[in-house]
């Protein structure tokens, strides 16, 4: 028997009647070693999602969880026996031993990143990574190409990317240079900036713009515990979310990524740091390219020695990469519907992953489970996995189902959060930078145009001003050629003529030339 006040070191999960097994628990000290909760839609995974919440806040863990339906809202709420839903849980807590079951309120954050449902939760373009934003777009290998010269450039010349606008505006600085930019990086393609552009564009319309900006989420907020020692379960608004499901998995990935990068080695920990939840956990790896997917088994191998555990929720365990299934130790497998070919196959896949319990065939097991029942294997003592049992899981002691938005409108007003993250912040950046120096140029360009403006200016008057004065000393010219010419001739005139004439002519030209000798000879 396990009830509310017990003393332990263990997450009470369910147990069964006479013909279930007894009560399993997960153990506190292998929470980090991840885990997986599987099972087709209406079978019961949200609950234990909801139930799994609830351990990890009472043992003081933070949890950060995605609540794609809304439902999860209502650990917020305690849950209440006059429930339409809450009725049988009073019977199923004595069916599976849970002795002094009671309904109980969680500390609870609400997050959005559009933020209408929560407080707004940010990044900045820089700590999203230039592979993570390949991934969001869509890129080709180009235009991935192109993302990380930004990048590097952004760095080079000191441009923070904080925002959309700053990688857009940093993007049309690389097209205006890009045979500068050639020599060094190779081939800017204006084509590709073009659709780096266009992806940019979607993105802004799927309401992305929100995501990236300031002031950016500090992991410290999402691992806070309250006043009783309880740990925060954070829950971020996914419905509206789910629809750009590259978005949702992105952002998931890349807070997945900020806690391994930023927290620091803890070994093998009595309990886990901080808890993290990955819903829809198929929208991850639909179509990532295989250098993604390395990159999320790389952290789901080495985060655990951070302190954090990772659990995926998804419908079919072969929604997860092998090699990434095989890193989840702790599991709840809902009921599996074998319709098809491939989905018999793929149950006898799920089922061959448990260690077998010569009791019953897992296969059969997992099909034939109902709702709130599962099949589930947790860690042993170093590590080991447990025998595969039928396990009726616990009723949730919160509320279920959503709450309403006046409550959770009522949360978000009493949280600290508000003052911090409600308010954006706009500090100088790439955009603001290049549209400085932009200015500068546009300035510069214009001065230069009026210098030179100037210049033609005093040239057209310095030229008109030459060809009028020429035009006056032709007309003196001609003024005094035509009064010389009107001049009467006098007798001396008439004479010094004659004379000029008779020395131009032969015989002048004789005399002059036997003056000048014999003066030459004298000398």
């Amino acid at each position: 028997m396990i009830g509310k006040s017990s003393v332990t070191s263990d997450i009470f999960i369910g147990g069964g009647g006479p013909e279930y097994a007894t009560q399993q628990f997960l153990k506190l000290d292998y929470a980090n070693r991840h885990g997986l909760i599987a099972g087709a839609t209406g079978t019961g995974k949200t609950v234990t999602l909801q139930i799994l919440a609830e351990g990890f806040a009472n043992a003081g863990v933070p949890v950060f969880l995605s609540d794609v339906k809304g439902d999860l809202s209502g650990l917020a709420k305690a849950g209440s026996p006059t429930h339409k839903l809450h009725a049988p849980f009073s019977e199923r807590a004595a069916k599976i031993g849970f002795a002094n079951f009671s309904y109980d309120a969680f500390p609870v954050t609400f997050w959005d990143v559009f933020g209408d449902q929560g407080h707004p939760v940010r990044t900045t373009v820089s700590e999203m990574g230039p592979l993570l934003l390949s991934r969001l777009l869509n890129l080709t290998e180009a235009q991935e190409g192109i993302i990380n010269i930004a990048f590097r450039l952004a760095d080079e010349e000191g441009l923070p990317l904080l925002d959309l606008k700053d990688l857009q505006s940093l993007l049309v600085w690389i097209g205006e240079n890009a045979k500068t930019l050639a020599l060094r990086y190779g081939n800017v393609s204006s084509s590709s900036i073009g659709a780096i552009q266009r992806r940019l564009l979607v993105l802004e319309n799927q309401g992305g713009t929100g995501l990236f900006g300031e002031p950016a989420l500090q992991l410290s907020d999402l691992m806070r515990r309250d006043s009783q020692g309880r740990g925060q379960i954070n829950i971020l608004a996914a419905d509206k979310l789910m629809g750009a499901p590259a978005l949702y998995a992105t952002f998931l990935l890349w807070l997945l990524s900020e806690l391994f990068e930023e927290l620091p080695e803890v070994g093998d920990p009595d309990k886990p740091k901080l808890v993290f939840f990955f819903d829809e956990a198929h929208l991850l790896f639909d179509d990532a390219p295989k250098a993604l997917v390395d990159k999320v088994e790389q952290v789901a191998r080495l985060i655990r020695s951070k302190g954090v555990g990772v659990y995926f929720i998804t419908q079919n365990p072969a929604d997860v990469p092998e090699d990434i299934l095989g890193q989840l130790g702790n599991r709840i497998q809902h009921a599996l519907r074998a319709f098809t070919a491939k989905d018999k196959k793929e149950l006898r896949m799920a089922a061959d992953t448990y260690r077998e319990n010569p009791e019953f065939d897992t296969e059969i097991a997992i099909r034939e489970v109902g709702v709130g029942e599962a099949v589930t294997s947790m860690l042993e003592k170093k590590g080991v996995p447990g025998v595969v049992e039928r396990t009726l899981i616990r009723p949730p002691s919160s509320h279920l189902g959503p709450i309403s938005a006046t409550e959770r409108a009522d949360i978000m007003a009493q949280s600290d959060m508000a003052a911090r993250y409600n308010k954006t912040v706009d500090r100088k950046s790439a955009y603001e930078i290049l549209k400085q120096r932009a200015d500068a140029a546009s300035q510069e360009a214009e001065h230069s145009e009026d210098l030179a403006e100037q210049a033609s200016a005093l040239e057209r008057e310095f030229n008109a001003a030459r060809r009028y004065s020429g035009q006056r000393v032709a007309r003196s010219t001609s003024r005094r050629s035509t009064r010389a010419r009107k001049q009467p001739e006098t007798i001396g005139s008439a004479l010094t003529n004659a004379v000029l004439k008779e020395l131009s002519g032969t015989t002048g030209r004789r005399m002059v030339r036997g003056i000048l000798g014999s003066l030459f000879k004298g000398r």
